[in-house]
């Protein structure tokens, strides 16, 4: 058996039992020590500090929940390293997990105390969902690639907590809870920027009666915003232009599009404050005030992801087009001024082929004018 001790999100009970299974743990303290978050990402770091009393767990674990532990943390750039702890009282060689290039540097840049109660009441939940697919995604790739990919995987995680949260006002209709479908399997033939998932399951029909077995296959994608930008003193939208790979292998002849600004939103990261990220990136824009257009499924008999879409109040110069885009996600993004009587007729001609901006122009052809007068 193997004594490692742990001291930051591992200490959160779903989680570790997500990676290690059910395993023996015992109280422990680490003399000299304490927990700090880490300065941009807010992971726990474990750093000196004299006179303190850094209090954790250690984990006994058998040869299978160690390997699980040490793929685990390997996909954030931690190995095992030894490491003397008391265990009432009593000293313990163990060991714990350290980034693997931490040998003494210096004390890391951090923002403070890390709390695991803090921790866990706001990113808890979502880490129990990540390391579900991280411990899924170890058993075909490498720790490294798994962990390349913790971003979107994070972010799908986000997707599926604040979804829990939501509810429909289901004003008319029947609304079944989600109790009343029944998992028979579950498949993951496919995950890595985006995912497919396969379920065989049963559900309760509107007659009362459980349905037969159904097999269907779902596409995962991380919740995005979409954003519209208008100036309401030119009284013109602007709007990007980019390949989209769904009308190509769709055989669209022409598969750049016009759209509005639109990107996944990212693991702790608030849906405006994407929208505005985003604006930054794609367009070089700064958005005024934001309105909310909709929150809403694109397709939800196939598609896993929640958009949210804006229209933004902002200033639209004619010199401010041109190509961004973010470089590192391989991004090559054209932006055009419309002016908004040429805008209403590419709407009303088919030339916008993008459900959020055909959904965002139409909020905008009701709202106009109240912005206008207040712009």
């Amino acid at each position: 058996m193997t004594e490692i001790f742990v001291f930051g999100t591992l200490c959160h009970a779903p989680v570790l039992r997500i990676v290690a299974g059910d395993v023996v743990v015992a109280k422990a303290a680490l003399p000299d020590a304490a927990v700090m978050a880490a300065r941009g990402t807010g992971w726990p770091v474990l750093v000196a500090a004299k006179g303190q009393r850094l209090g954790g767990l250690v984990i006994l674990a058998d040869a299978q929940a160690t390997a699980q532990l040490d793929a685990y943390e390997a996909c954030f750039g931690y190995a095992r390293y030894p490491l003397t702890v008391e265990i009432d009282g009593v000293a313990r060689s163990v060991s714990v997990y350290r980034p693997v290039a931490d040998q003494p540097q210096g004390i890391p840049d951090t923002d403070g105390p890390w709390s695991l109660a803090d921790w866990a009441r706001d990113l808890g939940a979502i880490e129990a969902f990540a390391a579900e697919e991280v411990m899924r995604q170890l058993q075909t790739a490498p720790p490294a690639e798994v962990g390349r990919r913790f971003g979107i995987i994070a972010s799908r995680a986000q997707a599926m907590v604040n979804t829990q949260a939501w509810r429909r006002p289901a004003l008319v209709g029947a609304n079944p809870p989600r109790s009343d479908v029944a998992m028979v399997a579950q498949r993951f033939p496919y995950t890595k920027f985006f995912a497919v998932e396969e379920v065989t399951l049963r559900h309760r029909q509107f007659d009362g009666r459980m349905s037969a077995p159904q097999e269907r296959a779902v596409f995962r994608a991380s919740d995005a915003v979409t954003v519209l930008p208008y100036d309401p003193l030119r009284d013109r939208i602007l709007v990007i232009e980019q390949l989209r790979l769904g009308a190509y292998v769709q055989q669209d002849p022409h598969p750049w599009l016009l759209e509005p600004i639109a990107g996944m939103i990212d693991a702790g990261e608030g849906i405006e404050a994407a929208a505005r990220r985003e604006a930054r990136e794609e367009a070089g824009l700064t958005l005024g005030a934001l309105h909310h257009v909709a929150r809403y499924y694109p397709s939800p008999g196939g598609i896993a992801q929640v958009l949210h879409s804006y229209v933004a109040l902002a200033d639209l110069p004619d010199d401010i087009t041109g190509i961004a885009g973010h470089l590192a996600e391989g991004e090559d993004i054209l932006s055009h001024i419309v002016p908004w009587d040429l805008a209403c007729a590419m709407l009303a001609g088919g030339d916008m082929a993008n459900a959020p901006l055909i959904m965002s122009m139409q909020w905008l052809q009701l709202h106009r004018a109240q912005l206008r007068a207040s712009g």
